[in-house]
């Protein structure tokens, strides 16, 4: 049996259902919209990762007796409010950018409609899921894009903690990466794992020759053999004279990587082997990365850099109340007008416009009867974006396990191959597309 999420939240979201059921106000129907006000790092596009592992967190998010006591004995609420919790089920609706789609500053990233007590209970989660997957995965699109084509494995697990890395690893792959290093990930999210040896494996051993032979004995001709613990160009020699020019690649963890690895390259093809890959994984992010792209290096390996956000490690999400009903059933828009925290009421539905070739140019707003209702705008304005997630408290198919993440890593392929070329720079900027609200 899956644990329960419940308790992954923050106390003030129980006292203000516990206030707002004495208030009468809890069943009130409402609108709450998770969004960025501004791209994190100056960055041209972000992209969506974690709404499946959202969803999935919120088929567990149930009150039961060890959650329960946990609040009764803490005094968090009343008991009036332990027995409402005791019977939690999200019964609303949830609407949102699919998995692996680009965002920009403004963008509904999720919307959740539902009674005020049953939606505001969802905050803490959604922005801790969705917050930190984003960051990876938007670090992980500039890298794949810095690298040319050329394949990027996720190695970071130990520059994050237990769970997050496991989480980073399956954001990463959404955004392009091919592998990763951490075997839960494999296990949970069906994610290709690789690794062969590190510097201590070398060291063990009483020669960098012993090593090396020990590694090929089990492993085959076609491992990596890790050539910089002691010196690169005998490293080289070495793995070649002991695995033969057939040796599937070698790693280079260390040094002025543009120079090693063209000469590593020229050394390789000297010795005969021309088929032998080189992979680097030294500190890479998506600047190195794109300053080796035209070297010889064949692979990358990446870790701190993108489970951390490439600096930016998370989206800035905010998970606001944008409209509710009165009592008569009308919608009644609501935002906050703190300076530079101010939102937009009201509920929207989102469109994509792009030009006549099909290359996005602007994301169009439109505040009405929000996604579920009458669709705002003209066909021809651009691409519905957001689609239903949770319909009546139901999960909708195709967003969340394997097929979820399978469908996502496709769709963030198409959206990126969209965006106007200036949404790869890697320079600070503007979005590559505005937003306009209409």
């Amino acid at each position: 049996m899956n644990p329960s999420t419940a308790l992954l939240t923050d106390h003030y979201e129980l006292t203000m259902v516990d206030a707002a059921l004495h208030a009468g106000t809890a069943e009130r129907r409402s609108m709450f919209e998770l969004f960025a006000r501004r791209l994190s790092g100056a960055r041209r596009y972000g992209v969506v990762a974690g709404t499946g592992r959202l969803l999935e967190a919120i088929q567990h998010f149930r009150f039961g007796d060890e959650e329960l006591d946990f609040l009764r004995e803490h005094r968090v609420v009343t008991d009036r409010t332990l027995d409402w919790l005791a019977n939690y089920r999200f019964s609303g609706d949830i609407w949102g950018y699919p998995e692996g789609e680009v965002f920009f500053p403004g963008s509904p990233l999720l919307t959740v409609e539902a009674s005020f007590a049953e939606g505001v209970l969802l905050e803490t989660l959604a922005l801790s899921i969705l917050n930190a997957d984003s960051a990876v995965a938007t670090a992980a699109s500039r890298m794949r894009h810095a690298a040319a084509g050329k394949p990027l494995a996720e190695m970071g697990s130990r520059r994050t903690g237990e769970y997050s890395a496991v989480a980073a690893a399956r954001a990463a792959y959404i955004a392009g990466f091919s592998a990763t290093s951490n075997l839960e990930a494999g296990r949970s999210h069906g994610i290709p794992t690789m690794g062969t040896a590190a510097h201590s494996f070398t060291l063990l051993h009483d020669s960098e020759r012993a090593a090396f032979e020990a590694q090929v004995a089990t492993l085959g001709t076609d491992t990596t053999l890790l050539v910089d613990t002691y010196d690169i160009e005998q490293g080289v020699r070495t793995a070649i004279e002991v695995a033969g020019t057939e040796l599937g690649a070698v790693r280079i963890d260390s040094g002025d990587l543009p120079v090693v690895v063209a000469r590593v390259r020229e050394l390789l093809d000297e010795l005969g082997a021309t088929q032998t890959r080189i992979t680097v994984t030294n500190d890479l992010d998506e600047y190195t990365v794109a300053a080796l792209a035209a070297s010889p290096v064949d692979s990358f390996g990446v870790g701190t850099s993108v489970v951390v956000g490439s600096g930016t490690p998370t989206m800035g999400m905010v998970y606001k109340l944008v409209a509710h009903q009165d009592d008569s059933g009308e919608w009644i828009p609501v935002a906050k007008k703190s300076a530079d925290k101010a939102s937009v009421g009201g509920r929207k539905s989102v469109r994509r416009a792009h030009t006549p070739r099909g290359v996005a140019r602007a994301e169009l707003i439109y505040l009405g009867d929000g996604p579920a209702g009458t669709t705002e705008g003209e066909a021809g304005d651009g691409r519905e974006v957001l689609v239903p997630f949770v319909v009546a408290g139901e999960l909708q198919p195709g967003h969340t396990g394997a097929d979820g993440i399978a469908a996502a890593r496709e769709r963030h392929t198409l959206r990126v191959s969209e965006l106007p070329p200036v949404a790869m720079s890697l320079t600070r900027g503007d979005p590559a597309i505005p937003t306009e609200y209409r």
